[in-house]
């Protein structure tokens, strides 16, 4: 068995707290369908938000609308590097599992697509 970081990322229209939750748990729910993940395989979730997201805590979501109480969660600002993608939600998890590298599937939803488009489906 391996750690394996799995990506993925959503953007929302407004800095708005249910937005923010909801996108997150969009999101989440993604991530762990496409890969197949269950809150027992996982180590950690990092979580950042672009600077112009500071209406709510994304890894509130996690905890309240997926009752994950046990998967340790941090969330961090992004850099702010100029001309960056705005309003965004970033996850990277790292989950034990038995996938290769090439078996995970990382998700891009909304406007972030335009980061991995290589990695976002068709």
């Amino acid at each position: 068995m391996s750690v394996r970081g799995v990506r993925g990322a959503i953007t929302v229209e407004r800095n708005d707290e249910k937005q923010i939750l909801d996108a997150t748990v969009e999101l989440l729910n993604a991530i762990v369908t496409e890969n197949g993940i269950v809150p027992d395989d996982i180590c950690s979730v990092m979580i950042t938000v672009t600077g112009d997201l500071d209406a709510a805590f994304p890894a509130k979501a996690i905890r309240v609308m997926t009752g994950w109480e046990l998967v340790p969660l941090m969330c961090a600002l992004e850099v702010p590097v100029k001309g960056s993608l705005e309003r965004c939600i970033r996850f990277m998890l790292h989950v034990n599992t038995t996938k290769t590298q090439a078996e995970i599937h990382h998700v891009y939803l909304r406007g972030a697509q335009a980061l991995r488009p290589d990695l976002t489906k068709a």
